[in-house]
Parts: C-alpha cells; structure tokens; sequence
C-alpha cells in the first residue's frame, strides 16, 4: 500500500536488512504481512500482534480510529516493555502514524527513543479559506482544535521531550515539536519509492506528442487546491490545444466541475476518475507537467512519483511537496493569498507549456534527485546512520 501504511511496511522492511527488527502492529495486518513474507522471506524481520479487545467496535467512524489509535499504544508499550525485558532492544522507533499531536507510549522505555516521521503541523493559510465550502471550514477548524487539543495532552508533550530524534515531516511541524518541547528535530520527507517502483517509473519517457497536456492526481478535497488549479489554467497563456486532466475522485468533484464551466475551460478539462494503478501511471506517461496545487500535505506521494517519471512539478511552497521539489525539478510557487498564487501556478503552467527543452531539463533532473534522496533503501541507510548516533549519545 501507499501512504503510511507504505511507510510503515518498507522502513521496517529496508532496516531488516541491515538490523534485527521486531515490528508492533494490529492483528488485522497479519493475513497480508504473513502471506508476503511467505512468497518473499526476510531473515530478522519478526512480528508482534497486538490489539484492544472489541477492536470492530473502536474503528466506528474518524473519532473512534483516533481513539483506539492512542489506547492501542498503550497496549503496544505493555508488549514492547515485556520484548525488551526478553531480547533487550537498543532502539524504539515509532513509524507511524505521522501525527505530532498524538503521543507514543513507547518514548516511556528505558531505551533511546526515535519518533517519526511525524506530521500535521501543517494548514492551509487562512487567505485561501475564502474558497473553502462550509463543510471544508468546518473541517479546517475541526482539525485545528484536534491538534491543539493534542499539544496539551502531558503524554504528546512527554514524547517529543523523551526523544532522542524526531523527524518531522515539514518545516511547519517542526516548529509545533519545538514549541512542545523536542530538542533534536530533523526534516525529513515521509515519502519514498521502492527501486522496483522508481525504475518502472523511469520508464515513462517524456511525451514530446502534442497537445500539451497537465495532470493533477489527488483526492477531490478541498485541501488538494485543485480548485487553484482549475484558474491557473484558465488565466495562463497556454498553447490553443493545451489540455487539464484531473485523476481522483472525491466530494469536491461537482464543485469543480462548475468552476470549469464558469471559467470557459471545460472542453479542454478531462476528469477521469480513480483508475487502477496501470492506468494511472499510463496517463502519467501520456501528460507533460505535474500541478499539486495542496494547501496542506504532510507527505505528496505523487510529486515523487511524478518526478521518477521525469515530470517537472508545479506546486506551492507549503508543507511536504516543498521538501521534495527543488528549484531544479520544479517550481514552488509562493501562497501567501488566492490571486498570486493562481499567477504564479498560470506563470509556470505557460513556461512549462512553450518550453519542452525545459520540461526535460527539470524531468531528468527529478529523476536523478528521486532516486539519490527518496528510495526506500536510501532512506533505510540514513536511518541505520540515525540509529548509531542515538547509541553513541551523538544525536
């Protein structure tokens, strides 16, 4: 799977090849885990189960995931605490979730501790509410009082001081750690790529077929920025036959669509939906730019995937995809309000556009950076590096 439970699954597999790694997860993991180390086994790669009785009944709705995730923990720390008094473990990392408001019980071993990487910290700037439905607002404000709720719970605030190391997702992360209390914080991306991932991605050649065509893949959220997109596109200097594909569904897709016919773009916009995976990377193959206009992710999957497939990105200057793309390989484009953001996502749309020399200048370069910075391996060898600091009293 992609996003965290990608992260957990390829960190804790890449560092079994270079440490002895027990794993903490919830019993419903264990049909999947089993079967694939079954075809693909791994030496030193163990697993414990654990969860809360009447786990069905805990998982009812957003709020009830929230709660068994912070009661589980507890029941994770029990089960670490009895593992180490049996094996005696050097090291304790919690992977995910990558939640800074949410503490982790496991910072209470006697052992050091590495947490993340963490998210969150992250939000929209409040300008770009404007746009936002009623529900998106309620939503924004919801998830504020969530995480400053968080941050005066005594156990977040113990966590991030027991830490050895935390990793932070994003700059704005980062600085809500701090303001709690961690001492050590590194910034470091939550995303990655298998090898067998980015160089099936290296595959897809740069399209020098016409029209030009930009590609947004996301959830139709609020959040995403789509919306921004959409007026870009429809303010930029664009070659005639340019075209808008927009992979993704979600609740905003009505909402978008009304955009597009009040903004006279709508014969040159195609929304095609969820697709499988093949398919969606067959339309990546087929477009030229990557737009990810998202007002506030922690990671941003798709820019990674984007540039391994040699795609330049085009997205603002806020939270994960502004720790991934460089000026090399894209364009981060400032977000202090609604208007000069969609100016500058219209200005790099046109560039882009006209310039194909540029497109595959900035795709190569995307290429190279994913595979030195973002792979799983790369990423693991980083982390053994981390871990041998924290043993010294380096870090």
């Amino acid at each position: 799977m992609g996003s965290e439970p990608g992260v957990g699954w390829n960190i804790a597999k890449e560092l079994a090849k270079h440490h002895k790694i027990w794993v903490l997860t919830r019993s419903d993991n264990r049909p999947m885990i089993e079967a694939e180390l079954e075809k693909n086994p791994i030496a030193g790669f163990n697993f414990i189960y654990c969860d809360l009785p009447g786990v069905s009944w805990w998982k009812r709705g957003l709020q009830g995931v929230h709660l068994h995730y912070y009661l589980w923990q507890i029941s994770a720390y029990f089960n670490a605490r009895r593992l180490h008094h049996q094996v005696g473990l050097d090291i304790v990392h919690h992977v995910t979730y990558v939640r800074y408001s949410s503490p982790s019980f496991l910072a209470f071993l006697p052992i050091p501790f590495v947490w993340g990487p963490v998210g969150g910290g992250e939000a929209a700037p409040k300008a770009f509410w404007e746009d936002f439905s009623f529900r998106g607002k309620f939503y924004e404000i919801l998830r504020k009082l969530a995480h400053q709720l968080g941050e005066f719970d005594p156990f977040t605030r113990l966590t991030a001081q027991r830490s050895f190391v935390v990793r932070a997702t994003t700059e704005d992360t980062a600085k809500r750690l701090c303001s709690i209390g961690a001492t050590n914080v590194q910034i470091i991306s939550e995303s990655g790529l298998s090898q067998h991932e980015i160089d099936c991605l290296l595959q897809c050649s740069q399209s020098d077929t016409t029209p030009v065509r930009i590609i947004s893949m996301a959830r139709l959220l609020h959040w995403k920025g789509l919306h921004l997109g959409l007026q870009a596109f429809a303010q930029a200097e664009l070659p005639e036959n340019t075209e808008y594909w927009i992979l993704g569904e979600g609740p905003e897709r009505e909402r978008l669509q009304i955009l597009a016919e009040k903004l006279g773009i709508i014969d040159r916009l195609k929304f095609w939906g969820r697709l499988p995976r093949n398919e969606t990377l067959e339309k990546l193959r087929q477009s030229h730019v990557l737009v990810h206009p998202s007002l506030h992710d922690s990671g941003g999957w798709v820019c990674l995937e984007a540039m391994a497939a040699g795609r330049p990105v085009i997205c603002l200057d806020l939270g994960g995809p502004a720790i991934q793309v460089t000026e090399k390989t894209g364009f981060k484009v400032s977000a202090q309000e609604p208007k000069q953001a969609i100016a500058g996502i219209a200005e790099a749309m046109a560039l882009l556009a006209h310039d194909s020399a540029l497109r595959v200048q900035m795709g190569q370069e995307g290429q190279h950076h994913v595979k030195e910075s973002y792979s799983w391996e790369a990423k693991a060898i980083l982390l053994s590096q981390v871990y041998q600091e924290c043993l010294s009293g380096k870090a």
